[in-house]
């Protein structure tokens, strides 16, 4: 896969609150955007790569409503994780000559749905096998995200401070996007004076909610240098599952651990050339554990790692998430793994708000968690090169 599939084009949908739209629209548009971004058209995808955030039968009903008819499709849906995994997914398929094309999308209105629980909580079907042995203990993902959290404190020593940084650092990069839903600067002590969560998570720790979306275009290496756009390749691809092993889950770690590993060996690169991280934030502890399974630190001294500024772009060792991230720029469709990928085009572009554009940035990393970190989630890397 050294030459095989490049990222031609990206886009963010600007709202975070979709009144009058349907979630296939959003997708549509955010499908636009990612090919006018790329200069191409929808007659041009023959492969298509959706989740369950697509109405209807996914990939199925989505290649109708656009009125395409794709050569190759894919419905893995890995919650949060699935829209970088399928990054990897459609470098596998073009590298096997099954299409030359592929759009991916995101769109959800869960800031605007009044159902917003019962539409998207995982964890309510009786069907499901977990359920019958979790839900009558009251779970949801604040719930299983601070039990992850009390474990990383009680066995590494991690505090809330440390945790607030990464909040902190998000607002940081949020002030200088006008799209962000809270674009305020914040501090440790407003992240530990915000109310309490789910101890010891307080609100400021957690992710928006949004509508809107986002989409991407992977394509073959002869389309990519024949369009008029800087050349961002996949470099290496890794993906895992972690589930709670019959009940004898360690928390400290995350799927990460696994799918950094594979993405790294197959970019024939290390973490310490990485110079832009776009990480999953759906809480302050997704980040924390997520830097140290990917080997940017050592085990137990990711609080170290993110204090005192340290994922602030143009002030820390590795910038991350500038435009905000999920904490404080947009989390649409409660799985916000597109967003990651787009930042990540954006920065190897040059094409960053200038105040956050990393300098001379030729390598990017882009990671999305979906699930809980306290029961089960899947996890996505993808490394991308500048060429």
């Amino acid at each position: 896969m050294t030459d095989t599939a490049y990222i031609v084009g990206a886009y963010e949908h600007p709202t975070r609150k979709a009144t009058g739209k349907t979630i296939a629209q959003l997708h549509r548009e955010v499908a636009a955007g990612a090919l006018a971004d790329a200069g191409l058209s929808l007659q041009d995808v023959d492969g298509l790569f959706a989740a369950s955030d697509a109405p209807g039968l996914g990939s199925l009903t989505m290649a109708e409503y656009l009125g395409i008819r794709p050569r190759f499709v894919d419905n893995t849906d890995t919650g949060g994780s699935a829209y970088v995994l399928a990054v990897g997914h459609a470098a596998q398929a073009i590298a096997a000559g099954k299409c030359s094309i592929a759009l991916i999308t995101l769109a959800g209105m869960p800031r605007s749905k009044i159902d917003l629980l019962i539409e998207t909580s995982p964890f309510i079907d009786p069907l499901v096998p977990d359920v019958p042995y979790e839900q009558p203990f009251g779970g949801n993902l604040p719930n299983y995200y601070a039990m992850a959290a009390k474990r990383h404190m009680y066995a590494f020593g991690t505090t809330g401070e440390q945790l607030a940084w990464i909040k902190v650092a998000a607002s940081h990069h949020a002030q200088h996007n006008p799209h962000a839903m809270l674009p305020q600067l914040v501090s440790v002590a407003d992240v530990l004076a915000s109310p309490m969560v789910a101890d010891p998570l307080h609100r400021l720790d957690c992710c928006v909610v949004s509508d809107g979306g986002g989409a991407v275009i992977v394509a073959s290496a002869e389309v990519a240098k024949s369009l008029s756009r800087p050349l961002v390749r996949v470099r290496g691809s890794g993906e895992a599952v972690k589930h709670g092993n019959g009940g004898y889950p360690d928390l400290t770690y995350t799927a990460g651990l696994w799918s950094g590993r594979d993405a790294f060996a197959q970019a024939a690169v290390a973490p310490s050339d990485i110079k832009y991280a776009s990480i999953y934030d759906s809480f302050t502890i997704t980040v924390l554990m997520t830097l140290e399974d990917l080997g940017f630190c050592a085990k137990g001294e990711g609080g170290r790692f993110v204090a005192d500024g340290k994922l602030i772009s143009g002030v820390g060792r590795l910038p991350v998430n500038t435009d905000g991230g999920g904490l404080c720029n947009n989390h649409p469709a409660n799985r916000g793994g597109i967003t990651k990928v787009i930042e990540a085009v954006r920065q190897l572009r040059g094409e960053a708000h200038p105040a956050v554009q990393v300098r001379d940035c030729g390598l990017a990393l882009a990671h999305g968690t979906g699930g809980s970190l306290g029961t089960r989630h899947g996890s996505a890397t993808v490394i991308l090169e500048r060429v």
